[in-house]
């Protein structure tokens, strides 16, 4: 039975003010935003000023709001709001992945104990609705694997870099759109993918994962040397958020990745995001839409209101049927590792070695290392390396024993 929804809406940024015009024109959803609330009150926005309160309590301590949609950027205010709201028995819908993905088993047992829901499908992949269909479809299937562009802004920049567009040019163009988060590094460094994965696997295996034990590397560092090797190859480079299972163990990382022709993310470009799902059952699906602006999350983000007319609630099967299932670094990956420089290609320890180029403006070196290995490597804060996954399978083991490594000899230092 349906109920009547008074929500309250704590942020009017890019979403929340996508939020209340999408709610606006829906005609097939009856609820009412009913309050408003914002940080900044000298803030100029497309509302009167009456239209808006400046102490969420005004939410938080009014009895007459059952919903609060939680769209702001600051997680840990964030998470302090969604607590007292959770805990007064309101229902919460949020977008902030950062947020979920630290906070997610507290949030969880808060809901379930004060028999509220807490949905959060806008904090994954902007408009796919991948989190229900992980709970709905996808809740007899077991899946293999998962792999998704989701995020949008490193999905415009490296399709710019594909059309030879420099990278601060790129990130200036998806800041001035609007893809942006407010601190790039967020999404150039791979966090923001990081944390949306964390859900994921959640949702997907029914593992709860810290996001520290996630390896994280972003598009920061790509270099043209790298865009030139893949249009060699007839790859294309993707920041894919990775998940799969392997033996009896299910490993997850965000990285850079070269992609052939025939990968369904070849050719999905721009601001859109991509999540292909494997399973036992149901083999390969593809789920293709916008990542990035204000009115595909809000899309997503009114689902769930929707969905909590009729008291819908996340149930987390995998969580009770994988209690075994752990979350494992110990597997091997094939990369492509370059640099100018020899000494920090030589830093990382390879056990296969395939290819070797070596000049005197730029060397690489592809290979298959151990990632437990490769992750004691801070890449994201070391300049001047580049490192791309290459599209093999990844493995459990290699027949070959760790190299000696010094097939590059010559130092590039000057």
């Amino acid at each position: 039975m349906s109920k009547e929804l008074s929500i309250g809406l704590i942020g009017f940024g890019c979403v929340g003010s996508g939020l209340y015009e999408v709610l606006n024109k829906s005609e097939l959803i009856e609820a009412k935003i009913s309050k408003i609330v914002v940080k900044d009150r000298y803030k100029r926005r497309e509302l009167e000023q009456n239209k808006f309160s400046f102490n969420v309590n005004d939410i938080l301590e009014d009895d007459s709001i059952n919903v609060v949609v939680e769209l702001i950027d600051d997680s840990e205010k964030a998470f302090e709001i969604v607590k007292k709201a959770l805990s007064s028995g309101k229902d919460v819908v949020s977008a902030n992945k950062k947020m979920i993905a630290e906070h997610l088993e507290e949030l969880l047992n808060l809901a379930e104990s004060n028999d509220v829901s807490f949905l959060y499908e806008g904090a994954v992949a902007g408009s796919i609705p991948i989190i229900r269909n992980l709970e709905e479809y996808y809740n007899n299937d077991s899946l293999t694997s998962l792999e998704g562009i989701v995020n949008g802004t490193t999905n415009y920049i490296l399709t710019k870099s594909n059309d030879g567009v420099g990278y601060k040019e790129a990130l200036a163009q998806a800041q001035e759109l609007g893809f942006a988060e407010s601190n790039p590094s967020l999404d150039v460094d791979g966090f923001d993918s990081k944390y949306k994965l964390v859900i994921l696997l959640k949702h997907a295996f029914g593992l709860t994962v810290q996001p520290k034990e996630i390896f994280n590397l972003g598009i920061r560092h790509i270099s043209e040397q790298s865009v030139a090797y893949a249009k060699e190859k007839g790859y294309r480079i993707k920041l894919f958020s990775r998940a799969e299972k392997i033996g009896d163990t299910v490993v997850g990382f965000v990285a850079p990745h070269f992609i052939r022709e025939d990968h369904f993310a070849y050719s999905v470009n721009n601001e859109f995001n991509a999540v292909i799902l494997e399973g036992l059952f149901s083999d390969q699906q593809l789920f293709v839409g916008k990542g990035a602006g204000s009115h595909p999350t809000a899309s997503a983000v009114l689902s769930d209101v929707s969905a909590l007319k009729f008291d819908y609630k996340y149930e987390y099967r995998k969580t009770n049927i994988n209690r075994t299932t752990q979350f494992s670094n110990e597997f091997f990956v094939k990369i492509y590792l370059e640099s100018k420089y020899i000494e920090l290609i030589n830093e990382i320890p390879f056990y296969h070695v395939d290819e070797l180029f070596q000049s005197d403006e730029v060397n690489y070196q592809t290979g298959w290392v151990k990632f437990s290995e490769l992750i004691t490597f801070d890449f994201n804060s070391r300049e001047n390396i580049s490192l791309v996954i290459l599209p093999e399978e990844l493995k459990e083991s290699i027949n070959s024993k760790k190299v000696a490594n010094r097939a590059l000899l010559e130092s590039s230092y000057d």
